[in-house]
């Protein structure tokens, strides 16, 4: 049993994540703006907290053995977040990463094709920018997990696949469900593969 800080537990993504760790044991903080939104599940400790805020943040994450982050890349400066792991002394972190950034063929991005939906570019851009930031950080053993392009509500099946750097699809397109992205993110924590790396899971 691992002792896990979430940071963004109320989100689609999050809330996944939230109970895929309840469900399996885990001991659970559980932080976010509004904790009264996060789901009150057997482990789980909610709190307040801003992930901008690192002075309090820091105070929120130390005695655990790993934290992971569900936040929009939009508005939220991931050196806080680091920083604030290294005042209180978890070296462990994960990401809720994005799509845009996996490759669809050598060297080419997704986010960079002509018909990237604009709409959101912004977002991916500032995803896309996260990933080189952890991968030039020093003394943090980071994960940063990518979905696959549909990142949506659907069911655990636990069947999927995981790659690297390379956006993952079938027949049926890009997608992977937050239940099973969330396995996918669980199973990282409980027997880590992927340090200092991205990977992806898909469908």
């Amino acid at each position: 049993m691992a002792k896990v800080a979430l940071i963004g537990a109320s989100g689609n993504a999050g809330s996944r994540i939230l109970k895929e760790l309840s469900d399996r044991g885990h001991e659970v903080t559980a932080i976010a703006r509004s904790p009264e939104k996060i789901a009150q599940l057997p482990g789980v400790t909610a709190l307040k907290g801003d992930a901008q805020d690192g002075a309090a943040l820091a105070g929120l994450l130390r005695g655990h053995d790993a934290v992971v982050s569900s936040t929009r890349f939009t508005g939220t400066d991931f050196s806080i977040i680091t920083d604030a792991l290294r005042e209180a002394g978890v070296s462990r972190y994960l990401v809720v990463g994005g799509a845009a950034s996996l490759e669809v063929a050598p060297g080419q991005r997704l986010l960079d094709q002509p018909d990237f939906p604009e709409a959101y570019k912004e977002e991916a851009t500032h995803g896309a920018a996260t990933l080189d930031y952890l991968r030039d950080l020093d003394g943090l053993d980071w994960t940063f997990l990518s979905p696959s392009a549909m990142f949506e509500p659907g069911e655990r099946t636990g069947t999927f696949r995981l790659g690297k750097d390379e956006l993952l699809s079938n027949e049926n397109g890009s997608r992977i469900s937050f239940e099973d992205y969330a396995i996918a993110m669980v199973d990282e924590i409980e027997n880590p593969k992927h340090t200092r790396q991205r990977f992806t899971v898909g469908y």
